[in-house]
């Protein structure tokens, strides 16, 4: 029970991660110890499960899915998602600064500890990772598209999220925002409209179940490769995460509300000389170290967990 609870808070943390556009979930299932079994529960959904269920029954298809790791997981990301997506949108107007640094420190401490993870570096490997910096840093700096909110473009739309929110580093959330996506899906979520909520989990079950065997597959035969990849993929998006920003130019969302299109990374001194606002700087720091508290004990969790 002890541990269904803290799968079932780890399940939170990553739902309120994949919430905010630049924050991955799939970094908080990394980096809490979760993020294998997360992989191999869902590559066990299968062609084969039904041959379970027909000859050994429901327990047995249910085992071999690991139906209980997914449902505690999953109950904990919707019931995050489903009461936190008003409270993160207010803090990303209200309270931005604060949350971007409770972020970014907990992406570069994410960082640091998964490259003590890497056994041994090499030229291919250097290669990787300055590559999934380089892909990471240009999806940050895309400019977004203006999907309207078909039920196919929501098939579509999930599907490619879903997958960017299993990836260390690549927002799921970030994704629906270059594809014009992410007001509508969250407006969807504040109004729980079921019928569009519906169509857009069958496009990431969809996305979920093919992905996740290829990035599986890679992890178990180029365990390093893949890793450092997925880490480069995490330090290309401290870009997106930066605090202090200078928004460049605006944009209409489907809402009809005016959000930034283009920002500028600043220096706190300089955000209070360009942009009149106080930097927040005490704020900041103290919101960094939290978020870098929060790896800490999540870390050490994980080792614990996998000690066991």
């Amino acid at each position: 029970m002890r541990e269904r609870i803290l799968l079932f808070f780890k399940g939170m943390a990553m739902g309120a991660a994949d919430v905010v556009p630049g924050v991955s979930g799939g970094t908080i299932a990394l980096i809490s110890g979760i993020y294998d079994t997360l992989l191999d529960s869902i590559r066990a959904i299968n062609p084969s499960l039904w041959k379970v269920f027909r000859k050994e029954g429901l327990g047995a298809a249910l085992t071999q899915m690991n139906a209980g790791f997914l449902i505690t997981l999953m109950a904990g990301i919707l019931t995050s998602i489903l009461t936190l997506a008003n409270l993160i949108s207010y803090l990303l107007v209200a309270h931005p600064i604060p949350l971007w640094a409770f972020f970014f420190g907990l992406i570069i401490v994410s960082i640091l500890l998964m490259l003590r993870q890497i056994k041994q570096w090499s030229i291919p490997a250097i290669v990787l990772f300055i590559g999934g910096i380089a892909f990471a840093w240009f999806i940050t700096v895309a400019s977004p598209l203006q999907m309207e909110a078909t039920p196919v473009n929501l098939l579509i739309g999930g599907a490619i999220a879903i997958c960017a929110m299993i990836l260390p580093g690549i927002s799921g959330s970030f994704i629906l925002l270059l594809l014009g996506l992410y007001g509508p899906v969250i407006d969807a979520v504040k109004a729980f409209d079921i019928p569009m909520l519906s169509l857009f989990a069958v496009g990431c079950g969809l996305g979920l179940l093919s992905f996740s065997h290829l990035l599986g597959w890679l992890l178990k035969h180029f365990r390093d490769f893949t890793m450092v990849f997925l880490i480069g993929l995490m330090v290309g998006t401290l870009n997106k995460i930066w605090p202090w920003k200078e928004v460049i130019s605006w944009r209409i969302d489907s809402s009809g509300e005016q959000v930034p299109l283009i920002e500028s990374n600043l220096s706190p001194m300089a955000f209070e000389q360009i942009t009149q606002q106080p930097a927040q700087l005490i704020p900041a720091i103290l919101a960094c170290v939290f978020g870098i508290a929060i790896v800490m004990i999540l870390e050490r969790i994980g080792r614990q967990a996998e000690a066991r």
